[in-house]
């Protein structure tokens, strides 16, 4: 004996692979880099047996149906067969003709699976991409080292004919670590002819990648703006090594004090206000002698108590600062003080 469950027949599958929901759309210059998740199941929930290829649409407006592609991705063998979900991608360039007299104009973006017999069950989610003219990298982009940072420079320039107050152009700077890929934005500049910026926000003694792009920047009103990054220059690596002294001295001077006490000369002056300043070095001399560093320590405050005087006797002074790093700045200028 067994035993069966009764029940009307399940209508054969049409082996329509679902359509994707999560496509995605990314505009660099005039590429928009399409990607999605690759299906696995059907539209009845099925395991899809086998996979045909993939049409790439684009519409000026939402679009019903594919109409006709520009492109389309190879056939895929059965996700089935893997653990992980395969990622569909495909690259399309923007041609001249398509930027229009309006900037805030848009293309949409959506796939459409097939079945190994050229079936879908229709379009993806659909992105639409900003279609505003993007300018090509800044020229001729350079770094130097300088003791107030990393100076980048480059050549940019509006093109002709830009007569839309909508839309304007900034050079974008960004800068990542060597072999790291996080991303952090410098600062940025309206586009004229020849421009350099200053970067003070870095680590000293470490290796850094700079890039530079010009940035479409339209504007909407009370509506975000919208932005469209144009292409990279070539990567520059800078090592920020500080070989740089700190600031020197100034306003230095010095007042005996002694009568009734044993004798000593003060020393005061401006603080160094270098955000790596470490402290301050005293150099000392009488006629006829070469300067002494007469401090055992850096002096974290700019000021000193120089208590081995003797009297009938003619002392110079001159005092330096020194960095985290150990770079000392020259002298600063001399000042001098009698002991009676």
């Amino acid at each position: 004996m067994g035993c069966a469950t009764i029940g009307p027949p399940l209508p054969p599958s049409l082996d329509l692979p679902k359509p994707p929901t999560d496509l995605k759309a990314a505009r660099k210059g005039n590429r928009v880099t399409l990607t999605w998740t690759i299906p696995t199941s059907t539209t009845d929930r099925q395991t899809i047996r086998s996979l045909g290829h993939t049409r790439i649409c684009r519409g000026m407006a939402e679009m019903k149906e594919c109409g006709s592609p520009i492109g389309r991705t190879p056939s895929q063998l059965s996700p089935a067969k893997s653990s992980a979900r395969p990622e569909g991608t495909f690259v399309d360039t923007l041609s001249a003709e398509m930027f229009s007299d309006n900037p805030t104009a848009y293309a949409f973006y959506a796939v459409e699976v097939l079945n190994s017999e050229g079936r879908a069950a229709g379009l993806s989610n659909q992105m639409r991409v900003p279609l505003a003219p993007a300018l090509p990298p800044p020229q001729d982009f350079e770094a130097r080292v300088t003791s107030q940072g990393v100076v980048l420079s480059w050549k940019a320039e509006v093109p002709p004919g830009n007569s839309n107050g909508a839309v304007h152009y900034v050079v974008r700077v960004i800068r990542r670590p060597l072999d790291a890929q996080q991303q952090t934005v410098v600062g940025e500049l309206p586009v004229g002819s020849d421009q350099n910026l200053t970067d003070s926000t870095f680590e000293w003694e470490k290796t850094y990648r700079y890039r530079a792009e010009t940035v479409t920047i339209v504007d909407q009103g009370a509506k975000a703006p919208i932005q469209v990054e144009g292409d990279d220059t070539p990567e520059i690596t800078v090592f920020a090594d500080d070989v740089f002294p700190a600031a020197v001295p100034t306003g230095l001077q010095a007042v005996f004090s002694g009568p009734g006490q044993t004798p000593f000369i003060d020393l005061v002056w401006a603080p160094v206000t270098d955000v790596d300043l470490a402290g301050y070095n005293v150099y000392r001399y009488e006629e006829g002698t070469p300067p002494t560093k007469i401090n055992a320590q850096l002096l974290k405050t700019p000021s000193y108590r120089d208590n081995d005087v003797s009297s009938g006797k003619k002392y110079f002074y001159s005092v330096s600062a020194v960095d985290l790093r150990g770079n000392e700045s020259a002298r600063s200028e001399e000042t001098s003080e009698n002991v009676p």
